[in-house]
C-alpha cells in the first residue's frame, strides 16, 4: 500500500487504541503517549495538504481529489472510532469542469473485494459517462448513495472501504452520523421486530428467481402466475408464463413445496435475471410465516417494476434521504429550457442520449433540467414515463399548434421486437455485408412440385410449397460448400458439420426463426410438415429455446408479397442469410428458335466477408440454382 492508502488506517488504528486505553486506566493511557503524539502530527499533516490544496486552481481538482481527499478521510475516522479501520469514498472529479455528477449504476456490490484498477461505478459527469476506478483494495463495507441518485456534489462521501473482510459485519447497519440507538427505543422497536420477523427468522424455504430460459435472455416479463400463494408444487408443474427476448416460455417448478410468496405480481416487466420471484416453502403449515416476506428478505432488490404504495412508505422512511433529496434538486417545470444549441443541435448528456435510442424516444425539441437546459438521464426516464418527448414550448407554456405531429399512437415494444432490433443493428455496424444475386429458371420445379403435390393429395395428404424446396436445395448446397456453414470467431472460423436451416417467420410480436435441423437429411415431405409447425408455434409464442437457438443458415422469403428481390441482414453468429422474392414470368429465346414465356425466381445470398469470400458464396449459389433447375437431383 502507498502512504496515502495506509495514512487513514493508520490513524484509525490509533484512535481506537487510545479509546481502549481510556478503558484500561491511567497506566495504559500513558504507554499511548507516543501513539497520541503520531495521530496529531498526522491531523496536522492532513490539515497542512488540504490547506495547500485550497490555493490550487481548479484544473488541478482531479489530483486533489485522488491525493488529498484520502488524507482528509482522517476526521471523519476520529468521529467514527469505535468501527473498524474504513476509508471514506468521496465522489471524485472526473473532469476539469465537473462539480457534481450522477451515479448510473454501481459494478461492485457491498461485500465485494475491490482490487486497484477495479471498476466501482459507471457516473455520468458534465461530460460523459466514466468508469470510476478503485485506486485502494479492500471490500466495499456499505455503498451510502444508490445508483440512480442524481447532482452528487464532488467530495460527498458515497461509500465505505474496509481492509479487512471480517471488519464487514460492523457496517451492516451503519447511517452516516447515525447516534447510537437508546434502550427505550430498542425496546419499543422489539414489538414490531417480532411482527416481522426478519431474513434469518423464517422457516426452511427457496427463493426462485428469474431463471434464464433462453441463451440470450437477460431480463423477462412476466405474462401470468399459474399458482397461487398456498398452491402445492410438484416438480414439472407450470409456475409462471415468461416473455423472453424470443418467445413466451412456461416455468417448470424442478422442486416440491407450497407457494408461500409471490415477490412479483403478474404483468411486471423487465425483470432482470436473478431477481427473486417467488419463495417455496416445505408444507403449508409454514405459508402465514411469509405474509411480511420481501425481496429485501430473498437477499435481492425488489423489481423496478413494483411501485411502492402508501401503505409502505412510512417503513421506508429512514432509508429514504438520498433519494428524497433527488425531486428536490430538479428544477421546476416552468424552469427547464429548451436543449437545443445553435444550429438545431439537441444538447445532452451521453448516458441520456443512449436511454433515449434504447427507449426509441426523440430529444429532439425535449427540454433539459441541466445546466443551460442540457437534457440528463432523468429528463429522459421522464419523456419514457409520459409517453414519448414533446415539443418544449407546447409543454411548458408555448405556442400552441406548434407539435410535429397531431395525431399518433405508441405501440410498446415486445421483448422479441427488442432483441431483434439490438442484434440486427449490431450486426449492421459490425459484420461486413455483401450481397450476390442470381435468378434461377423454376418451370421444371413447378411442374416437379405439382405431380408430388398430386400423388400427396392421393395418398397421406398434404401440400408442398415453393420454400420447401428452397429450404430442400439450400441444405444440400451447403452440404456440398461446407464453407459457407460457418461463423465467425475472433481466433478461428466455426464449420458446423450439421446443416439447420432457420426459417424466418413473422409474428404478431416480432421476427421468429424457427429451426429446421439437420434439413439435408430431411425429405420434401418431412420439411413441409415441420416447417408448418414450427411457424404455427412460433406465431402463437409457444416455440421452446431449442428450437430457435443454434441455426447455422437462414432463410427469408418475402415471395408471397409480391417482393421481386432483396437483401437481408445477416443473422449473427451465422455467415449468410437468403433473401427469396417471387417468381415473375420473363421472355426469352426459345430452345429451337423464337421466343418463350420462362418462370424465374430472384435469391440474394447476403455474406460476411469474414467468414465467406466472394468466390465461395458465388460457388454456393451456383450449387443452390442446380438444385432449383434440376428438383429430381434433390431426390439422389
Amino acid at each position: 500500500m502507498s502512504l496515502r492508502q495506509r495514512l487513514p488506517l493508520l490513524g484509525a488504528r490509533l484512535l481506537r487504541g487510545l479509546a481502549a486505553a481510556e478503558q484500561k486506566g491511567p497506566p495504559a493511557l500513558m504507554s499511548r503517549a507516543a501513539a497520541l503524539t503520531s495521530c496529531r502530527a498526522l491531523s496536522c499533516a492532513a490539515g497542512r495538504v488540504l490547506g495547500a490544496a485550497s490555493s490550487l486552481p481548479r484544473a488541478s481538482a482531479l489530483p486533489q481529489h485522488s491525493a488529498v481527499l484520502g488524507m482528509a478521510a482522517l476526521r471523519p475516522f476520529s468521529a467514527a472510532a469505535d468501527l473498524p479501520a474504513h476509508q471514506e469514498l468521496a465522489m471524485p472529479s472526473l473532469s476539469p469542469t465537473m462539480n457534481q455528477g450522477n451515479i448510473v449504476s454501481w459494478k461492485k456490490k457491498e461485500g465485494d473485494s475491490v482490487q486497484p484498477g477495479d471498476i466501482l461505478c459507471e457516473v455520468e459527469t458534465d461530460k460523459a459517462t466514466i468508469e470510476w476506478e478503485a485506486q485502494e483494495e479492500g471490500f466495499l463495507a456499505k455503498i451510502l448513495v444508490p445508483a440512480g441518485t442524481q447532482n452528487i456534489e464532488v467530495g460527498t462521501t458515497v461509500a465505505l472501504l474496509v481492509e479487512e473482510e471480517s471488519d464487514l459485519a460492523a457496517f451492516k447497519d451503519y447511517t452516516p452520523g447515525a447516534a447510537p440507538a437508546k434502550p427505550a427505543a430498542a425496546a419499543e422497536a422489539a414489538p414490531a421486530a417480532a411482527a416481522a420477523p426478519s431474513g434469518g427468522s423464517f422457516p426452511p424455504h427457496q427463493v426462485l428467481a428469474m431463471p434464464s430460459l433462453s441463451p440470450t435472455m437477460n431480463q423477462g416479463n412476466l405474462l401470468a402466475w399459474r399458482k397461487k400463494e398456498g398452491d402445492e408444487v410438484a416438480a414439472g408443474d407450470i409456475l409462471a408464463e415468461v416473455e423472453t427476448d424470443k418467445a413466451t416460455i412456461e416455468w417448470e417448478s424442478q422442486d416440491d413445496g407450497v407457494v408461500a410468496k409471490l415477490l412479483v405480481p403478474e404483468g411486471s416487466q423487465g425483470i432482470q435475471v436473478g431477481t427473486p420471484v417467488l419463495v417455496i416453502a416445505d408444507s403449508a403449515g409454514d405459508v402465514p410465516a411469509f405474509a411480511g416476506f420481501t425481496a429485501a428478505d430473498a437477499g435481492g432488490a425488489a423489481p423496478a417494476a413494483a411501485a411502492p404504495t402508501q401503505e409502505a412508505a412510512p417503513a421506508a422512511e429512514p432509508a429514504a434521504p438520498a433519494a428524497a433529496a433527488a425531486p428536490a434538486a430538479r428544477p421546476a417545470p416552468a424552469q427547464r429550457q429548451a436543449a437545443v444549441a445553435p444550429g438545431g443541435r439537441v444538447v445532452a448528456s451521453p448516458y441520456a442520449k443512449k436511454l433515449a435510442a434504447e427507449a426509441g424516444v426523440s430529444l429532439a425539441g425535449a427540454a433539459g433540467s441541466g445546466p443551460g437546459g442540457r437534457i440528463v438521464a432523468a429528463d429522459v426516464q421522464q419523456l419514457v414515463a409520459s409517453g414519448g418527448a414533446a415539443p418544449a414550448a407546447a409543454a411548458y407554456g408555448g405556442a400552441p399548434g406548434t407539435e410535429a405531429y397531431a395525431s399518433y399512437t405508441d405501440v410498446p415494444n415486445s421483448q422479441i421486437r427488442k432483441v431483434t432490433a439490438r442484434r440486427l443493428q449490431e450486426s449492421k455496424q459490425q459484420i461486413p455485408h455483401y450481397y450476390l444475386t442470381i435468378s434461377a429458371r423454376v418451370d421444371a420445379l413447378q411442374s416437379f412440385r405439382k405431380q408430388l403435390n398430386d400423388t400427396l393429395a392421393a395418398t397421406s395428404g398434404g401440400k408442398l410449397s415453393l420454400n420447401d424446396f428452397i429450404i430442400k436445395a439450400s441444405a444440400l448446397a451447403l452440404r456440398k460448400v461446407p464453407e459457407v456453414n460457418a461463423s465467425w470467431h475472433p481466433e478461428y472460423i466455426r464449420q458446423y458439420h450439421n446443416v439447420d436451416c432457420s426459417v424466418a417467420v413473422q409474428t404478431p410480436v416480432g421476427l421468429m426463426v424457427p429451426i429446421v435441423k439437420d434439413a439435408d437429411k430431411k425429405g420434401l415431405a418431412a420439411i413441409a410438415s415441420e416447417v408448418k409447425e414450427l411457424a404455427g408455434r412460433a406465431k402463437e409464442g409457444k416455440l421452446k429455446p431449442e428450437e430457435f437457438s443454434g441455426g447455422t443458415f437462414t432463410i427469408s422469403n418475402l415471395g408471397m408479397y409480391g417482393i421481386s428481390q432483396f437483401a437481408a441482414i445477416v443473422n449473427p453468429p451465422q455467415a449468410c442469410i437468403l433473401a427469396v422474392g417471387t417468381t415473375e414470368q420473363r421472355v426469352v429465346p426459345g430452345a429451337g428458335g423464337g421466343f418463350e414465356e420462362a418462370t424465374f425466381l430472384t435469391c440474394t445470398l447476403s455474406c460476411d466477408h469474414r467468414v465467406v469470400d466472394g468466390a465461395v458464396g458465388a460457388q454456393w449459389l451456383a450449387a443452390f440454382k442446380a438444385y432449383l433447375e434440376n428438383p429430381a437431383s434433390m431426390l439422389l
